[in-house]
């Protein structure tokens, strides 16, 4: 059989995010050390590690919020170190906040538009269509009976569905989620599980910091480890989850 009648190979997808060498310092102290990794399209990287890890600097660097010392970050593989965070959201990277802050004194239908009209290729083109892009991301996050509520007068698990839906609607490639399930009572935290679940398939990587090992074990298809911002494992949940470094690191001591 000549070459011909033999099909291609397919090259394998670039991920939609890697970092490379990924460096931040802050007058001299090493927040996040030469932390290298990606994610694919579809994908749940957890990532977990105790108080002061550098996961949040982590996210700051990617969304654009802190510019890195040194290393490079690839989106879609393109280079975008330089690039100011508008224009990453521009790109498709979104992410939540720790500290929810809605907008004061809009609703909570507002709130989410203001993500449509800003997001991914510049946002929406007409307020109609962002207003009802927000409506969708409303009801797929639970708030769809509480759109013309106030948004700063939600509870904290409601403000939570909220940042979830104002990152939605920017249409993200990457959504960065920050301790999403701090604060939360264990009923709440699945129903935060459940609602990443259903995030799957709209094409979109994931990022997910969080504590809560259970919820990261159940979603996360790889979690990486940082301890004292270095990058100490990055495979399986069950794989790290049972790593000598990472319950010495993380987890605490094994029981007997």
């Amino acid at each position: 059989m000549s070459a011909q009648n033999h099909p291609a190979p397919q090259a394998a997808a670039a991920p939609v995010i890697e970092t490379r060498g990924l460096t931040k310092r802050f007058q001299g102290l090493v927040s996040v050390d030469a932390v290298s990794f990606s994610i694919a399209e579809d994908e749940i990287l957890g990532v977990i590690g105790p108080n002061g890890a550098g996961k949040t600097t982590l996210v700051n660097m990617i969304s654009g919020t802190y510019a890195p010392s040194a290393g490079e970050i690839l989106f879609r593989s393109e280079r975008i170190n330089d690039l100011p965070a508008f224009r990453r959201a521009h790109l498709g990277i979104a992410r939540t906040f720790q500290v929810m802050k809605p907008f004061p004194g809009m609703t909570v239908l507002d709130n989410v538009t203001v993500g449509a009209l800003f997001g991914r290729d510049g946002g929406e083109k007409s307020m109609p269509r962002a207003r009802e892009t927000a409506r969708e991301w409303l009801e797929f996050t639970g708030l769809g009976a509480k759109i013309e509520a106030q948004a700063d007068a939600l509870g904290g698990p409601d403000r939570k569905r909220l940042e979830f839906a104002k990152a939605l609607a920017m249409g993200p490639k990457l959504l960065l989620l920050d301790e999403v399930m701090a604060g939360l009572n264990p009923v709440e935290v699945d129903e935060v599980v459940e609602l990443i679940r259903k995030m799957r398939g709209h094409g979109m990587a994931m990022l997910v910091i969080e504590h809560v090992v259970k919820a990261i074990r159940s979603l996360s298809d790889r979690v990486m480890v940082l301890h004292h911002g270095e990058k100490i494992a990055d495979d399986d949940p069950a794989a790290v989850l049972e790593d000598p470094r990472v319950i010495e690191a993380y987890l605490g001591k094994r029981r007997t």
